[in-house]
C-alpha cells in the first residue's frame, strides 16, 4: 500500500473513530509511523482511547502530535513544565526539539515523570501543546550516551532525520509488482566460523542485512562478502537489523555508507549506543597497529542519525512485506533475537544473534516462546559433543582460587574482557568477593573502554535482570559504583600499574588479546613467571587470545619505537575460568531448542566453528528431530 494509500485510509477511520469537534491539519508517514497533527489539545484527555482505537482499524502505528501553531513559547512551556512535573521526577534536563515538536524531559525517575497510565503526560500534552520525551538519566555519567542526545537534538540533525523518516515511510509503505511470495536467506559471514556475521533476509519486495561484522582471526577475509551479486547494489537494501554491539556483529555497519547505503538501521536503544562506542575504538584500534580502517567517525554519526531504534516487543514495519519485533536474547545489553513476520502471516523467521539460556548476573535468559515461527537460524558456538560449562557460582569460586594462588605468590592478574558483557559480569562478581571481604584492599583497575560501557548499563536498567535493575532504580547498593574499581584515566596510570610491585587486578581490552591495552600489560607482565592471565571468554581462532590460550610460549608484540614486531616470552601463568561466557553451552543450546514454542520445522547454524556446528546438527536431527542443515558461506537457502 502506497503512502498516499495510507493517507486516504486514516483520513476516511478518523472520520469515523475521532469526534467532529476534532480537526487534523496534517497527517504524515515518518518510517512506520503516521503522525497526525491536530490543533485540538482536548484529545490528549486522560484515558482516552481514540488513538488506540485508530491504530486498531487501520492496523498502523499512530502518533498524535499538537500543531505547531498550538505549541506554548519555550519560556511559558518551561514554567508549565516546573508546575505540572512532580519533584520526585528528578528532572535533571530540559530540551525542546523544535523541528520535530517534541520536549525531552531527562529524569532520574521516569516513572514519576509519565505517571500512571500516562497521566502526566497527557497533562503536558493538553497544556502545553509539546510531545513529551522521557528518558533516563544514568546514575554513572557516560560521555557516549551524552553526546548522542547532543547530536540528535542539533538543529541541523533534526530537521536532516524528519527528512530521512519521511523518505523511510515512503519506501516502507510502496506499491509493490504482484506474485508469489517467497523467503531466502543468503549466508554473508559467520557461518561455519566465528566472526564477520552477515545474513541477507529476502522476499518478494523486500532485502534486510541482519548484522555486518568484522572476523579479527581471519587477515585475510575479515569481512562479509558484501559484493555477492544478491546483495548489490547497497541502495537496494531495504534496512539493516543489527542484533547486537559486538564487533564481530556490528564493526563494519558504518562501512555500508561508504558504499551507497543510506537506509535505516533498526536494534535496540543501548545497542545504537554501545556499537556507536565500539566501533570508534575499533578505529582506533585499527591506526594503531598500522591497518587499514575502511570508514571514519563521520559514517559512524550517520549510522547514529539512519538508527531507529526499537524496544523488546515492539513490531514495526521495515519494508511492504516484512514486520520486526525483538526479544531478549540474553547475551549482552540489549542484545535481542530478531523476528520477521512475512507478509500477511505466510512466514515467520528468528535469527536468534548470540543466546544465552540462562538467567545470569546481568540479564534474564533468553526468549525461546514467539507468536509464529517456521524457519530459526541459530548460533552454534558452544554446540561441539563435549562444550559444556561450568555454572555460574562454580566459575565465580575457580576465579577466587586463580586470584588467591597468584597474590600469593606477589603476582598480578591481568583478565582480557570484552568492554561489554564480560566485564560487567567479571565486576560484579569482584564486588561482591570485596563486600565479603576476600579480596581486603587489593585494588581493581579497569582499563579500555569498560567503564564507558558500564555507564551505559546503568543508564538503561530495564535490560538487566530484576535483581540487578532494582539496585540501580534505587541508586542504592549499585555494585557497578563500588569503591573498589578504579578506572585506568591515561597512559602514564598505565605504565604505574605495570610497573608497580603489589598485586592487583587489571580488567582490560580486548577480550581476544588483538588490540587495546590489554597489550601493555601483556607486554609487561608476559615474562614474570608469578603473574597470571586468566581468560574468561570466548578466544576466536586465528587471535593472539587464542595462541596465548593454547600454550604460545613465545609471542610477537608491536614495536612502539622501531615498528615491526618484537618477539616476547610468555612465562606467566595462563588460566582459563569457565562459566562467564555470554554463549550458551550444549546444554542450553539443546535446552533452547527442546522449549522453543512453537517448533520451527527448519534451523541454520552459524556462528560455530565447522566441527562444533556439525555436531551440534547431527545432535539437533537425532535427539530434537528437527531438520537442521550448516550452509557455508555464500550459499542461499530458501524457506519459503
Amino acid at each position: 500500500m502506497a503512502v498516499e494509500d495510507v493517507i486516504k485510509l486514516v483520513k476516511k477511520v478518523a472520520t469515523e473513530v475521532i469526534p467532529d469537534n476534532i480537526t487534523f491539519t496534517d497527517i504524515k508517514v515518518e518510517a512506520s509511523n503516521v503522525v497526525l497533527y491536530t490543533p485540538n489539545l482536548e484529545i490528549f484527555s486522560d484515558n482516552n482511547d481514540l488513538i488506540r482505537k485508530l491504530a486498531q482499524n487501520v492496523r498502523k502505528r499512530i502518533v498524535i502530535k499538537a500543531d505547531s501553531s498550538v505549541r506554548k513559547p519555550i519560556l511559558g512551556a518551561k514554567q508549565k513544565l516546573n508546575e505540572i512535573l512532580p519533584e520526585e521526577a528528578g528532572i535533571v534536563d530540559t530540551r525542546f526539539d523544535e523541528i520535530n515538536g517534541d520536549v525531552i524531559l531527562e529524569a532520574s525517575n521516569p516513572g514519576r515523570a509519565i505517571g500512571k497510565h500516562g497521566i502526566v503526560l497527557n497533562q503536558i500534552k493538553r497544556e502545553i501543546g509539546w510531545n513529551p520525551v522521557v528518558i533516563r538519566s544514568s546514575p554513572m555519567e557516560s560521555r557516549t550516551l551524552k553526546d548522542i542526545r547532543n547530536y540528535m537534538l542539533e538543529d541541523k540533525v533534526a530537521e536532516g532525520r524528519k527528512k530521512f523518516l519521511t523518505r523511510v515511510g515512503k519506501k516502507i509503505f510502496r506499491d509493490t509488482i504482484p506474485g508469489e511470495q517467497h523467503v531466502r536467506v543468503t549466508a554473508l559471514g559467520g557461518y561455519k566460523e566465528v566472526g564477520r556475521s552477515c545474513h541477507l533476509l529476502m522476499t518478494k519486495d523486500s532485502k534486510v542485512l541482519v548484522d555486518c561484522g568484522f572476523n579479527p582471526g581471519n587477515e585475510k577475509e575479515p569481512s562479509p562478502f558484501l559484493s555477492a551479486p544478491e546483495v548489490t547494489p547497497l541502495e537496494g537494501i531495504d534496512a539493516v537489523v543489527l542484533t547486537h554491539a559486538h564487533l564481530d556483529h556490528s564493526a563494519l555497519l558504518p562501512m555500508l555508507f561508504v558504499y551507497g547505503f543510506d537506509g535505516p538501521i533498526y536494534c535496540t536503544p543501548p545497542t545504537r549506543e554501545l556499537a556507536s562506542l565500539l566501533q570508534n575504538d575499533f578505529i582506533k584500534i585499527q591506526n594503531a597497529e598500522g591497518k587499514k580502517v575502511p570508514y571514519n567517525t563521520e559514517h559512524i554519526r550517520q549510522a547514529i542519525r539512519n538508527t531507529i531504534p526499537l524496544n523488546y516487543g515492539d513490531t514495526t514495519d521495515v519494508s511492504p512485506d516484512l514486520k520486526l519485533t525483538f526479544h531478549n536474547s540474553g547475551h549482552i545489553l540489549g542484545s535481542a533475537a530478531a523476528h520477521f513476520h512475512v507478509g500477511d502471516g505466510q512466514y515467520n523467521l528468528v535469527f536468534s544473534g548470540d543466546i544465552k539460556f540462562e538467567n545470569t548476573w546481568l540479564f534474564d535468559r533468553a526468549v525461546n516462546h514467539f507468536p509464529r515461527l517456521e524457519g530459526l537460524i541459530m548460533e552454534s558456538t558452544y554446540g561441539g559433543y563435549n562444550d559444556f560449562q561450568p555454572a555460574r557460582e562454580e566459575g565465580s569460586r575457580t576465579l577466587y582460587d586463580i586470584i588467591n594462588r597468584t597474590v600469593e605468590k606477589k603476582g598480578k592478574i591481568l583478565i582480557p574482557v570484552f568492554a561489554v558483557g564480560r566485564s560487567q559480569e567479571v565486576m560484579l562478581v569482584l564486588e561482591k568477593l570485596h563486600s565479603e571481604g576476600k579480596l581486603k584492599d587489593m585494588p581493581v583497575y579497569l582499563d579500555g573502554m569498560i567503564w564507558e560501557a558500564t555507564a551505559l548499563h546503568s543508564a538503561y536498567p530495564e535490560y538487566l535482570n530484576n535483581n540487578l535493575r532494582n539496585k540501580v532504580y534505587q541508586n542504592q547498593d549499585n555494585p557497578f559504583r563500588s569503591e573498589i574499581f578504579n578506572k585506568v584515566e591515561s597512559t602514564d596510570m598505565r605504565q604505574e600499574i605495570c610497573g608497580r610491585e603489589e598485586p592487583a587486578i587489571v580488567l582490560a581490552t580486548s577480550g581476544m588479546v588483538n588490540g587495546g591495552p590489554v597489550m601493555e600489560y601483556l607486554r609487561n607482565w608476559a615474562p614474570d613467571f608469578n603473574s597470571t592471565m586468566v581468560f574468561v571468554g570466548y578466544q576466536a581462532a586465528g587471535t593472539m587470545g587464542q595462541r596465548v590460550q593454547q600454550g604460545a610460549k613465545e609471542i610477537h608484540l608491536h614495536d612502539r619505537e622501531k615498528g615491526g614486531t618484537i618477539p616476547v616470552k610468555v612465562n606467566m601463568n595462563i588460566e582459563t575460568c569457565e562459566g562467564f561466557s555470554g554463549h550458551s553451552d550444549k546444554r542450553q543450546l539443546m535446552r533452547y531448542l527442546r522449549t522453543i514454542r512453537p517448533r520451527p520445522k527448519i534451523v541454520l547454524l552459524n556462528h560455530g566453528d565447522p566441527q562444533k556446528c556439525e555436531q551440534f546438527a547431527n545432535d539437533i536431527r537425532r535427539k530434537v528431530r528437527l531438520d537442521c542443515r550448516v550452509p557455508s558461506n555464500l550459499e542461499t537457502i530458501r524457506f519459503m
